[in-house]
């Protein structure tokens, strides 16, 4: 049988098995470029600019994720390694569950198409009862109020805290 003869591995898949968090440091970085490049390229007009202006903390950002890739990338050569999850409690053996899975694609997928004609307050209630459901909660009479209340409480403090307009639908006159 192939590769059953005891022969060494290859040292360069070995050694990128080891070394496998680089992944992460490449996205961190990639990330950066993005970002700086994005931040570098912004057109902002002078009238608009005031002490700090629009490109300040892309660019801050951006910096931050180039020397989090380079100190991430400098740990993992000099031998670091990234933790195992502690507080996971995945039995990898069982099948994924597809049926929670769907139903929360469906959920997002229709607040997706309806928070146009019908507003947030009622899609999103849809939304989050959709999502207790889709999770396993069975409280017919409860779920529906406290998807309401969340929704009403998301689109107020949006709305009209934060100055995030949010579509109101049909209860835009009553809300």
């Amino acid at each position: 049988m192939p590769g059953t003869s005891g022969a060494p591995a290859d040292p360069r898949r070995s050694w990128l098995r080891d070394h496998s968090e680089l992944g992460v440091s490449l996205l961190l970085f990639a990330l950066g470029v993005l970002v700086l490049t994005d931040a570098l390229t912004m057109d902002v007009d002078i009238t608009q600019r005031g002490p700090v202006g629009p490109k300040t903390v892309p660019l801050v950002v951006g910096i931050g994720l180039l020397a989090v890739a380079a100190l991430l990338t400098l740990d993992i050569l000099r031998g670091g390694r990234g933790e195992a999850e502690a507080g996971e409690d995945i039995d990898l053996s069982e099948p994924a569950d597809w049926r929670t899975v769907l139903l929360l694609a469906g959920v997002f997928l229709a607040n997706a198409v309806l928070i146009g004609p019908l507003g947030f307050p009622i899609s999103g209630a849809l939304l989050f009862w959709g999502s207790a459901y889709a999770l396993g909660s069975r409280h017919y009479d409860r779920d529906p109020l406290i998807a309401a209340g969340l929704s009403l409480v998301t689109y107020f403090v949006f709305n009209n805290l934060l100055g995030v307009p949010l579509p109101g639908g049909p209860l835009m006159g009553v809300l």
